[in-house]
């Protein structure tokens, strides 16, 4: 050890905080802002170990695919067959009046879906020719139809999707479930992100902690390079050097927690822990080289090369070994124009690797206890937007469709249901509140008790508002 790190071991309290430009008044403040937080952070020191549940949950884990963009619900899984008959006609007046929407501002006609819909599975759900792997499994899903949002601009409404909130500095819904319930696996982070394409408008605060200690935010894990950044030890340290370095620094964090008791101080400790381990438990991980053939023939992955197949691969993977929250972002659905040939472009590169993953969790015993999700930020229109030869679809806050599988929601299900031109939502609305609500309580959490308090109030995910749809849970 060299000469400084003992010096600063060997420091007492009063000298440590006097040579780090922090006074005894200036601690004894960050202790009193820190106590709410502390308050809050479960287990203390410890503030990733596994947690009971509010009660008996149905899911243990959650995979998410958010689908960056939004596709169009009316082309994938809500047939209307009225809004084929009125193609070309325009827009009620009635529905027209008053409207604002993103893009289109001259009164537009509707447009009927150029794709064909197919009754799949013993309950006949009906999904769109883009996606017939999806159609295998149809049996497994319970689908969404009367979703409702309140944004329709693409981060801002990310943001209110993740995080029930419109602006940025609110923990994601990953952060907290995470800070709800903890970690089954030491030796990996509780909530990964998998991204596919570009990093989604709102960027990283779609999986940020917002006002909760930021242990609890998604940790991005990359195609290329270090899995996790900065994971390699640098040229000429080993193993054994990182190791003493850490626990050299931890010493001093430590004390500084006993001290202060900030959260953040037990996020540090508890990364630079973590970081450690991460280094063997995460190149295991990320290799799937190892898999099966008949995996890879299942998935269509590709080693060695970043595929959003690879990243459903990936998210059985990290499952498997009690990761909580498994967050896959695919950037591309945004189809303002040349809908038909963008929207079936996309539908190729993840129908079969999300039906795999269904069928692959379903075989491993997985996914009764594994809720997947898919969805995105809002819907389409079902009026036409830009060039009748080249088409495309404006962006739809009042109505869309999401579709849950495994974890305690009924298979086979069809929740909701919109209007005959799919525009308003005529029954069983959803709201995204709701939604979060819904799937909280599928993980065993009360969403009513699952807060944090922050400026004075307990807050939570979704505010003063939702409701759980009990409908849709088995």
């Amino acid at each position: 050890m060299n000469q400084r790190l003992q010096q600063l071991l060997n420091y007492t309290r009063r000298e440590f905080f006097q040579r780090a430009g922090m006074g005894v008044g200036g601690a004894a403040l960050t202790s009193l802002l820190a106590n709410d937080l502390l308050a809050k952070t479960p287990s203390g020191a410890n503030p990733m170990a596994a947690r009971e549940s509010h009660f008996a949950p149905k899911a243990k884990n959650v995979i998410f695919l958010h689908m960056v963009g939004a596709p169009s619900h009316l082309d994938l899984y809500d047939a209307k067959p009225k809004l084929q008959e009125l193609d070309g006609e325009l827009v009620p007046d009635k529905l027209w009046e008053g409207l604002r929407l993103a893009f289109i501002r001259e009164q537009p006609k509707l447009m009927g879906s150029p794709f064909a819909f197919k009754r799949q599975g013993e309950a006949g759900i009906p999904i769109s020719e883009l996606m017939p792997h999806l159609g295998s499994v149809s049996d497994e899903l319970c689908m969404i139809h009367s979703l409702k949002t309140e944004h329709f601009n693409h981060a801002p409404a990310q943001l209110f999707f993740q995080t029930g909130f419109s602006r940025f500095g609110r923990p994601s819904l990953g952060s907290w479930v995470n800070y709800g319930l903890g970690s089954e696996n030491s030796n990996l982070p509780g909530f990964v992100v998998l991204i596919t394409g570009n990093v989604a408008g709102a960027g990283n605060s779609l999986w940020g902690s917002g006002f909760l200690p930021s242990i609890y935010q998604g940790v991005e894990f990359r195609s290329s390079g270090d899995p996790v950044l900065f994971l390699s030890n640098p040229k000429g340290m080993t193993g054994e050097d990182r190791k003493r370095i850490i626990d050299s620094v931890n010493h001093l964090n430590k004390v500084q927690l006993a001290d202060i008791g900030d959260p953040e101080i037990a996020t540090r400790i508890n990364q630079y822990e973590m970081a450690y381990r991460m280094q063997s438990a995460v190149p295991e991980l990320m290799d799937i080289s190892g898999e099966p053939k008949h995996i890879h023939e299942q998935y269509g992955t590709q080693p060695g090369k970043a595929s959003f197949a690879n990243n459903c691969l990936l998210a059985r993977r990290l499952v498997e070994r009690g990761v909580r929250f498994v967050q896959l972002f695919d950037q591309g659905w945004d189809h303002h124009g040349n809908l038909a040939k963008g929207l079936k472009n996309k539908c190729k590169q993840v129908d079969q690797p999300i039906a795999a993953l269904i069928q692959d969790l379903k075989q491993r015993g997985l996914l009764d206890d594994t809720l997947v999700v898919w969805g995105a930020e809002f819907g389409r229109t079902p009026m036409v937007q830009g060039d009748r030869k080249t088409p495309g679809r404006d962006h739809h806050k009042d109505a869309y469709t999401v579709w849950m599988a495994g974890g305690g929601v009924k298979r086979g299900f069809a929740f909701g249901k919109t209007d005959e031109i799919g525009f308003n939502v005529a029954e069983n609305p959803m709201h995204v509140n709701d939604f979060h609500a819904t799937l909280l309580h599928l993980l065993g959490m009360d969403h009513e008790q699952l807060t944090f308090k922050f400026q004075g109030l307990d807050m939570r995910i979704t505010g003063v508002a939702g409701n759980v749809v009990p409908e849709i849970i088995a």
